[in-house]
């Protein structure tokens, strides 16, 4: 992976005083953006090798789902959030992550499983998958209720897999795509699965109907404890790359509370704004993604596709009228939101 994902430094300098400042806005709102999803983890080349589609292929509903960096970025701060209001899972972090000191480590970490699992080489996807194997077996404890926890636990990995890719898709619901029909979404769910079973959960649900009835099952498990609200403030106050970003970070964190189901929100002691926040946000958000769309011009997505249909290995023909404009327009370098 590139060191900047979201452009191309061999593109050429164009031409005209307008299109200049156009082109150096676009580099340094690039730069800034994946300054906060690159630079820790393995560094993965998502354009080869030629024809390999990775484990799921352009046509998969992943590939469109993960493919906004806004959605994607809003979808992960909120998944961290419901996380977080799992005692056993937030014991696992709170004792061996070192969340704390380097959130944006821990963000550009994640983000690079996430990108690497949806879009990279196969090769690289199931080392991705290994190596967060491997650490999951050291990730060991005892939480403060006296409870032993462990991070392969299957339960546990069942619960932060729902966790992010139900933010993920109601993000993507909301911000990019509202009319993505039933069976997609329940597709979505389907493709995911399959990376959680490779993690160790072997019963992540695979549909809409399965995530709803989870999730409300998971109610009582749920504490909003000392440990939760600083996760809270922590999230809350992620350092900007810029300052000029600052309104944008701090827009970008409402929108991943807003996303957050209306019992999470009162649980963690957000509830009381909810309406006003709904209201604020949801415009902002829309006027924001398009200036990041523009901005992200070469992200991992592209480069993803551009392998796949290299060599035929992939029908091109087929998977460009499978895409559809949204996914055709995909300028992510995708951010995800929390595994180590």
């Amino acid at each position: 992976m590139s060191e900047h994902p979201g452009r191309r430094h061999d593109a050429p300098e164009p031409d005209g005083l307008a299109q200049q400042i156009a082109h150096r806005l676009r580099m340094t709102l690039a730069d800034s953006v994946t300054h906060l999803t690159t630079g820790s983890g393995p560094r993965l080349d998502y354009s080869s090798p030629p024809g390999d589609p990775g484990l799921f292929g352009p046509e998969a509903v992943c590939w469109k789902v993960h493919a906004d960096f806004t959605s994607m970025m809003a979808g992960g701060i909120s998944a961290l959030l419901l996380q977080a209001l799992h005692p056993l899972a937030l014991a696992g972090v709170w004792d061996h992550s070192t969340f704390r000191t380097d959130i944006l480590g821990r963000l550009r970490r994640t983000a690079t499983f996430i990108a690497g699992t949806t879009y990279g080489s196969r090769a690289d996807a199931l080392a991705l998958i290994e190596r967060v194997k491997q650490i999951h077996l050291g990730v060991t404890g005892t939480a403060p209720d006296g409870r032993p926890y462990r991070a392969s636990d299957p339960a546990l990995l069942t619960w932060v897999h729902v966790a992010e890719v139900s933010s993920f898709l109601t993000a993507y619901l909301r911000y990019v795509n509202p009319s993505l029909p039933g069976a997609a979404q329940d597709r979505y769910y389907e493709e995911t699965a399959r990376i959680a079973r490779m993690l160790g959960a072997p019963d992540a649900p695979t549909s809409c109907r399965q995530i709803e009835t989870y999730l409300l099952a998971m109610q009582p498990e749920l504490v909003a404890s000392d440990r939760t609200r600083e996760v809270v403030r922590i999230l809350m106050n992620v350092p900007a790359p810029r300052a000029s970003l600052r309104p944008a970070g701090m827009l970008m964190r409402h929108a991943a509370i807003d996303l957050l189901p209306p019992w999470a929100q009162r649980m963690l002691g957000f509830g009381r704004f909810a309406g006003v926040r709904h209201l604020l946000v949801q415009p902002g958000i829309r006027t924001v993604a398009p200036v990041l769309r523009w901005a992200l011009v070469n992200g991992v997505s592209k480069r993803a596709r551009r392998r796949a249909l290299a060599g035929g290995g992939v029908d091109a023909a087929h998977t460009r009228r499978a895409a559809g404009p949204a996914d055709m327009a995909d300028l992510s370098d995708t951010p995800g939101a929390t595994r180590e």
